[in-house]
């Protein structure tokens, strides 16, 4: 007996915590740090409990301590009238219990939604409407359900139009449906039974909401808030966001445009937050306005008015620098840029062709096509805009604090201003570089979108600005954490529908910029790192991104580890000469250039002389950019038919028999006639003089 007490005991005495809590919280009358302290208690109590039931289905739940006035108490301090700070705690608690108690959790959360609507006051509206709110994002499936039950949506229209209004409770419906609306089937609703009531409120004049000598008084209403015959502008906001949410998000009604109203637009909702922002209002309507803009500003013609709006662009980067890390003013201001700069996705010519035959049944009036305000110019444009309103800096700071999302929008803003050449410079001077490091290696891996934009957005900066002065003097370990982003976009998008070569082309590009610093690690860092996927590039069937890789390998074989990768007379080796000597002989007149610098290189060793001489065409293909109309192709040529006669033993023996096989000393006395460089007129006098020379010597024997 004694044992089965032992054994029952913390069981029990689990459940006493449980309800001492809850009868501390139904006390009421706390100081508000207390209030939370009990609500963090309840949650860590609750958290145990769900995870103690995962670990063994036989464990006795505290739920079942806890009935409907326990729940009543929790669901309670989600009312909008409780402190910020005790909704945050309550949120959490209730998110806990839900998890713990499982269907019977949902009962209840059910019964207590329904009863508040049923009794039908103002402070039951509140708290209930408060609740659902809170609950979509916890329980989605289960808020929806209630939201949806027949008969709800359709009492809010009388609610709304009473003669005698509540701040409070239109506030707190408003944000109910506000939350609803991130639900496709919901907002299918609250365009059926709701817009037109909303249009009512946005459209009234809300000059009534104080008392005047000729306006209708206001009177205290149930619960403490205040009744008006009027809406307040308060609510009116709040119902401009709802509706900028239903136009501006496609609905899947195939009625919408017909029973849609014409009497608030999207460019109306847009000049009054508009208006609200300029006009520095509360943080609160600053949050709303700030939403409703993000969501209208989805639309091509809202883009071009924000953009163009000076004091508009200003108010939104002074109220994302003023807003807290990971709040709804940040992550709201965040998308408004997000919308002004993101460009369209490259077509492919078949999407391009799909894209004309739609123009063409827009033209017959039954297929929309593509907006010209998105087009590259205009969004290039906004671009300049929004970077010259200044949020470079503020983008940084928030990259510092910021949530993962949060992060990701940073990115697309930048990764979008860095498609203007002429912006790169300033963005790495404003901190880009270093914010672009950092997000690449915080987000995670599986977010793949985001990484690769930042790597994106990090190679067209370091194309266009000498890395030295981007990197400043110490600059061996910031350099090498540029590297594995700008590798890690080498490989083309696996996850992409069409195959875009740009982001490989753009990463080559910054990898050969690198390179070109005098930086023995940076090289061989390159080489150890990328080298596979260099090799792959130079056989891509694009000309520009072969070209871009052969860049890359001419500024790698100013390095030992470079070298060795062609000279160490492998048949690995071979393979690689044979491609370099293919790259000199493309019609891509850079790629040509490329390689002829890299042979230039290697060609001062014994190895890569045999095999050039052994090779079929190769010797004829050097003295064949000896003659180009370049002057820096011709200056590669002849520097590498130098290296190949000066050669020692065996190897330089042939190699000068090659070259006069091949009509070598015309070839090079035509170069001289072409040449004006100091230089080149020197080195090929040089390579001349030796062939003549042995000629002559011959002849003399």
């Amino acid at each position: 007996m004694t044992e089965t007490l032992q054994g029952a005991a913390p069981a029990a005495s689990l459940e006493d915590q449980t309800l001492l809590v809850f009868a501390r919280l139904m006390e009421g009358g706390q100081e508000d740090e207390t209030t939370c302290r009990e609500l963090d208690q309840l949650t860590k109590l609750l958290n145990d409990d769900a995870e103690a039931q995962q670990k063994d289905k036989n464990y006795k739940t505290v739920c079942s301590v806890i009935d409907g006035d326990c729940v009543d108490t929790v669901l309670c301090y989600l009312d909008m009238r409780q402190p910020d700070i005790v909704r945050g705690h309550a949120t959490l608690t209730t998110s806990a219990y839900l998890k713990a108690a499982g269907d019977e959790g949902s009962k209840n959360l059910s019964a207590f939604f329904f009863e508040r609507v049923q009794r039908g006051t103002y402070d039951d509206y509140i708290v209930a409407f408060c609740v659902a709110s809170a609950t979509f994002p916890i329980v989605p499936d289960l808020t929806v359900q209630l939201f949806l039950g027949e008969g709800f949506l359709s009492t809010l229209g009388p609610l709304m139009r009473r003669e005698w209004k509540s701040r409070k409770v239109e506030t707190a419906c408003l944000e109910m449906l506000n939350a609803a609306c991130m639900n496709p089937v919901c907002r299918e609703a609250v365009q059926k039974y709701c817009v037109e009531w909303l249009e009512e409120v946005v459209d009234q004049d809300p000059t009534g909401v104080t008392a005047g000598p000729n306006q209708e008084p206001l009177v205290q209403g149930e619960g403490g808030s205040i009744s008006m015959r009027r809406h307040s502008e308060q609510v009116q906001h709040l119902a401009a966001v709802i509706l900028a949410k239903l136009k501006a998000v496609p609905s899947n009604d195939p009625n919408k445009s017909r029973v849609e109203p014409v009497s608030a637009s999207i460019e109306d909702l847009s000049g009054l937050f508009t208006k609200m922002i300029l006009r520095d209002e509360e943080d609160y309507d600053k949050q709303h306005s700030i939403e409703g803009l993000a969501y209208a500003s989805i639309q091509p013609k809202i883009k071009e008015s924000t953009a163009k709006n000076d004091d508009l662009l200003k108010k939104l980067v002074k109220a994302l620098s003023d807003a807290p890390p990971r709040s709804p003013i940040t992550y709201g201001a965040l998308s408004i840029f997000v919308n002004l700069t993101r460009y369209m996705p490259a077509l492919t010519e078949e999407q391009k062709k799909m894209s004309q035959l739609k123009a063409y049944a827009n033209a017959s009036g039954k297929l929309p096509g593509p907006d010209p305000l998105d087009d590259d110019e205009h969004v290039a444009k906004r671009c300049q805009a929004v970077f010259g309103a200044g949020i470079i800096p503020v983008l940084v700071t928030h990259s510092k604090n910021g949530s993962v999302p949060s992060l990701g929008l940073i990115i697309s803003i930048i990764h979008s201003i860095a498609v203007t050449t002429s912006l790169r410079g300033p963005l790495a001077q404003q901190g880009a570089v270093k914010l672009l490091l950092v997000g690449w290696a915080a987000i995670p891996e599986t977010d793949e979108s985001p990484r690769r934009a930042a790597a994106q957005a990090l190679a067209r900066i370091l194309i266009s600005t000498n890395p030295a002065l981007v990197f400043g003097g110490n600059r061996s370990n910031p350099i090498n954490a540029a590297i594995r982003p700008l590798i890690y976009i080498l490989p083309p998008d696996p996850a992409a529908e069409t195959r875009d070569l740009l982001p490989t082309f753009e990463a080559l590009m910054a990898l050969t910029n690198l390179a070109s610093l005098e930086d023995e690690d940076t090289r061989s860092n390159i080489i150890r790192l990328a080298w596979p996927h260099v090799e792959e590039q130079l056989l891509s069937s694009n000309k520009l991104v072969s070209k871009a890789a052969a860049e890359l390998v001419c500024n790698l074989m100013q390095t030992p580890e470079g070298i060795a990768l062609y000279a160490d007379g492998s048949a690995k080796a071979g393979t690689r000469l044979h491609i370099l000597l293919a790259l000199a002989d493309a019609e891509e007149e850079g790629a040509r250039s490329a390689a002829g610098g890299a042979l230039a290189s290697l060609t001062g060793f014994e190895s890569v002389v045999r095999y050039v001489v052994q090779r079929d065409r190769a010797v004829k293909v050097i003295l064949g950019m000896c003659n180009d109309s370049n002057p820096g192709l011709r200056h590669r040529g002849v520097v590498t038919i130098y290296n190949l006669v000066m050669a020692e033993g065996d190897a330089g023996q042939l190699a000068r028999d090659k070259v006069k096989e091949e009509n070598g000393v015309e070839i090079l006395k035509e170069c001289l006639r072409q040449s004006r460089q100091p230089e080149v007129l020197q080195i090929t006098v040089e390579a001349l003089k030796v062939l003549l020379d042995q000629k002559q010597e011959l002849i003399a024997g």
